[in-house]
């Protein structure tokens, strides 16, 4: 199975192209922080490039900017090419199906030193609705199993 699931800030603007049949893909990179930090240390991230193809791609360029946090679901792929140096190269990329806010509009990038707002942070329980009366007639009694339609 290849699934990458990711939450992270853009760093620069995504960028649209086309491409030769007429496809929109868009390319940029998320910073997404580590889970754990070490004691006296700051916080780490790994700068993920990822790549979106067709409406996906121009959701990301129409709604996200720099610094903006984006939720992406996806998978990894890896390519390699054959460079004008004669060397091989080669690239790893997250190829985006789903894209995701993760953040209010009016969440901004923190300043330097101040603590990233988590977009998954819990939130204060909502009252729960009353349950539905039942009654008996919202239940039959099946006579053999074989009437299960399962």
């Amino acid at each position: 199975m290849n699934k990458a699931i990711l939450v992270g800030r853009l760093t620069k603007d995504p960028e649209i192209k086309t491409t030769a049949s007429g496809i929109p893909v868009c390319s940029f990179t998320l910073a997404v922080d580590r889970r754990f930090v070490k004691a006296g240390e700051e916080r780490k991230a790994d700068f993920i490039n990822c790549v979106a193809f067709r409406s996906t791609a121009e959701f990301i360029c129409r709604f996200f900017t720099k610094g903006r946090m984006l939720g992406v679901v996806g998978s990894i792929q890896t390519r390699s090419w054959d460079g004008n140096d004669g060397q091989k190269h080669y690239a790893t990329e997250v190829i985006v199906d789903e894209a995701y806010f993760t953040e209010s509009k009016g969440l901004s990038t923190p300043a330097a030193g101040q603590s990233t707002p988590n977009a998954f942070a819990p939130t204060a329980p909502k009252p729960q609705d009353e349950p539905l009366p039942m009654s008996d007639d919202d239940f039959f009694s099946i006579e053999s199993e074989d009437d299960l339609p399962f």
